[in-house]
């Protein structure tokens, strides 16, 4: 009796453990493929959206997790079903990230367009083309609508179209304030040949613009301000020299006439913008050079100024000094005849 109950628990305990050692079904695997599918979508589409830079502390604590949820290669059923129970958990938790982020990231892009646009008006560009300002417009309004409707890969590549549309739009305008600032100066006549090529590239970087060849826009563009940056560094060089010219060329005057002594305040005053003119040139500052050199000109100048005044009226003074010496010797000279006829 006694061997058969050994006989029978050892079948018992043989069956238990071909049961619990047996490979997972097929269905089960499937099952737990779908559930890992599911997990990297939800993972990828937070990792679209930045969850790791906006939640690294929470992403780390998922990933560790998405590491182990992996099988063996033969897996047995109690390992594949706590690996779909895991991988269900795992894609809540990186739907729950996801949400959090969606706020964060939608912000982001919403101030990067408004800092661009705000970037773009303040060159007065949209003043002049207030059409192309509402076609971008119009693309940030769009992807603000679709992230509301949680449309959310079509919100994001609508911003990021829109974005480039600002952005596109500021080299543009960059182009249009420098080629402004050289005809306000004149600089032109200092490289023609670079202001016309540049010229002909800005007017093809419209068309392109236009036709909505963007990319061509964007690099005939580019090279239009490339040598406009030409012309206006060229400008500046030779604007500044000339300024240096005149500035020195009024300085030895002023010394020449005293001016120095006879008008030292005015003259010193201009030594100062001189040499705060020098030091600006020297650092390659030619904005600030030129103007230094304009007002250590016009100084010059109004030292020479004053101290030929104050020439002038010494002069006038020493005329009339002498006169009334000539009056006083006159009348000497009258008396003296008198009082010689009286003793006569």
């Amino acid at each position: 009796m006694k061997r058969i109950i050994t006989i029978l628990m050892l079948l018992m305990i043989t069956v238990l453990l071909s049961v619990s050692c047996k490979s997972a079904p097929k269905a089960l695997i499937d099952e737990m493929d779908e559930s890992r599918r599911m997990t990297q979508a939800a993972r990828q589409r937070a990792i679209d959206f930045e969850s790791p830079v906006y939640f690294p502390s929470n992403w780390e604590s998922l990933e560790a997790q998405y590491q182990a949820a992996g099988v063996s290669d033969k897996p047995k059923k109690a390992e594949v079903e706590e690996s779909i129970e895991l991988y269900e958990s795992l894609t809540n938790s990186y739907n729950e990230l996801f949400k959090m982020t969606i706020p964060l990231y939608a912000q982001a892009r919403e101030d990067e367009i408004l800092n661009a646009r705000e970037a773009l008006i303040l060159t007065g560009f949209t003043r002049q083309f207030p059409e192309y300002l509402k076609k971008a417009d119009d693309m940030a309004l769009e992807a603000l609508d679709l992230f509301e409707k949680e449309d959310y890969y079509r919100a994001r590549n609508t911003a990021a179209k829109a974005l480039e549309e600002y952005e596109a739009l500021l080299i543009g305008a960059e182009v249009f304030l420098v080629r402004g600032e050289i005809n306000d100066r004149d600089f032109a006549k200092y490289d023609r040949e670079n202001f016309s090529k540049a010229d002909e590239l800005a007017k093809t970087a419209i068309k392109e613009y236009e036709a909505g060849n963007k990319e061509a826009a964007i690099e005939n563009a580019e090279e239009a301000l490339l040598r406009y940056n030409l012309v206006r560094q060229n400008g500046w060089t030779t604007y500044t020299a000339e300024r240096h010219t005149a500035a020195s060329k009024e300085r030895e005057l002023a010394i020449a006439e005293k001016a120095n002594t006879a008008s030292r305040d005015l003259f010193n005053e201009a030594e100062g913008f001189y040499y705060l003119a020098q030091e600006h040139y020297n650092k390659e500052n030619l904005h600030d050079a030129a103007g230094f050199y304009t007002e250590a000109e016009a100084m010059y100048v109004l030292s020479r100024q004053d101290t030929e005044g104050k020439r002038n009226r010494a002069q006038g003074l020493m005329q009339l000094a002498n006169e009334k010496i000539e009056e006083s010797s006159e009348a000497a000279m009258e008396a003296e005849r008198i009082i010689e006829g009286g003793l006569r």
